[in-house]
């Protein structure tokens, strides 16, 4: 997945300004206690961040962005 790909779906979700936050904000489990920030920085796929992400708010993202 491209970084734009990953910045819209997040944009998407969440809004822009929320989303800003979580990237920011949230440290996800999944990435070793990384934000996404952090974990765009040290090189994870953001394929890898995305499923972070849905996983950790199933609720919030459409099956179509899975």
């Amino acid at each position: 997945m491209r970084l734009t790909d990953f910045w819209a779906r997040l944009g998407e979700v969440f809004g822009a300004a929320y989303a800003r936050s979580i990237a920011a904000d949230h440290s996800f489990g999944e990435l070793g206690n990384r934000t996404i920030n952090q974990a765009i920085a040290d090189g994870i796929e953001t394929a890898t961040i995305w499923r972070a992400v849905v996983a950790a708010y199933p609720d919030r993202v459409p099956s179509r962005l899975r």
